[in-house]
């Protein structure tokens, strides 16, 4: 990609940024740092919900080089060449479309990325300072986070490179799910620096349970989070056109083997032969009747933490936003995938992933509120 397309998608990348930036600096917040934090948390949510769009869109190739198109900052430029693919292959993966909804996804990733750097700058000139606002804002976490966007930045790269490749677009859809709870998680840091959390009145005996609870939610969370981009990568969701039955029975025929093989192109088995159907019914079959384990063990640990008077929020919500992940998931069955349900239950798992890492925050310095981290 010639220099100067380059510096034109940073100029344009960094202008995106400005806005979000802008609003931070005019803010009234008695702490801009953790007004930046949580607008980065609300444009991550914001990104994950346009790449879910972007995949169920079949946008994902509609920039067939990275991180460009046709090796120019924006389909405006490159309209002859994306004409011509359109031409070739009207309903292929390339139209002007699928062109602009993938390079807005870049860019809304990129200027993500520019207000990391800034928090990671901040931070650093505040150590150098030694100053209090150190205490919240130790350079260690947002160096972290750049670093981890950077990889995100790189899976996002190889999900072009690499046509879709199902472990490679399930990494970039995991790492992004992260990085909401990694931004989510010092979010919370920067909360309690300005009103620490106080004691809950439950028991002692109970934050230790919770606590274990929430975490063994998100452990339980992140496998069904894998399970539903290996669905969706694979494009499986329609594998399974009735419910609680699949293909009239509950246990249809399923080919665990080449379904959950991990390294193959997308749509291929490992040895280079299209995917078998029993194969994405398997791939269907198991994120379906995993949900049902997450709902108990989120549930469970939702209505305990439910009795906890600084939990009690965010423990309804979770009891709400799994009832809709329940409710989206069968309509997307039996609705034949409409693209504004399929898109409405992955930000439903994001939301999921941002509240289960409030309560996990939460539980854990719940009772100790004199502490900032």
């Amino acid at each position: 990609m010639h220099h100067v397309s380059l510096a034109q998608m940073a100029v344009t990348a960094l202008i995106l940024a400005l806005f979000p930036l802008s609003m931070v600096w005019i803010s009234k917040d008695v702490s801009k740092y953790r007004k930046l934090v949580w607008v980065s948390v609300f444009l991550t949510f914001d990104l994950i919900v346009f790449g879910a769009f972007t995949r169920l869109t079949d946008s994902g190739l509609g920039c067939p080089d990275w991180p460009g198109c046709y090796g120019l900052a924006n389909p405006f430029l490159a309209h002859e060449e994306i004409k011509a693919a359109e031409a070739l292959m009207p309903t292929g993966p390339v139209t002007m479309a699928k062109a602009w909804i993938e390079m807005i996804h870049r860019y809304l990733a990129m200027s993500i990325g520019i207000l990391i750097v800034a928090m990671m700058a901040v931070s650093w000139w505040q150590w150098r300072k030694r100053s209090a606002f150190t205490r919240s804002v130790a350079p260690g976490f947002p160096t972290f986070l750049f670093f981890f966007v950077c990889l995100q930045g790189a899976f996002g790269a190889w999900t072009v490179t690499m046509k879709l490749q199902p472990i490679i677009v399930t990494g970039h859809l995991l790492l992004g799910m992260g990085l909401l709870a990694l931004l989510a998680w010092f979010g919370g840091r920067q909360d309690q620096a300005l009103l620490p959390l106080r004691q809950s009145g439950a028991p002692i005996t109970v934050l230790p349970h919770i606590r274990w609870m929430a975490f063994l939610s998100a452990l339980v969370l992140v496998i069904q989070l894998a399970l539903g981009a290996w669905v969706s990568t694979n494009y499986a969701t329609l594998a399974c056109t009735e419910f609680p039955l699949c293909g009239g029975k509950l246990v249809p025929e399923m080919d665990f083997e080449h379904g959950f093989h991990l390294w193959r192109e997308l749509g291929k088995t490992a040895a280079g032969h299209y995917l078998p159907f029993s194969a994405l019914t398997a791939i269907h079959w198991v994120h379906r009747n995993f949900a049902f384990a997450v709902m108990l063990v989120l549930g469970y640990t939702a209505f305990r933490a439910w009795r906890v008077t600084g939990l009690r929020k965010v423990s309804t919500w979770i009891l709400v936003i799994l009832a809709l992940q329940f409710a989206t998931g069968v309509a997307t069955i039996y609705l034949n995938f409409p693209l504004t349900i399929a898109v409405i239950h992955n930000a439903g798992a994001a939301a999921l992933v941002l509240l289960l890492t409030m309560l996990n925050y939460r539980a854990k310095f719940l009772a100790a509120p004199v502490r900032t981290y």
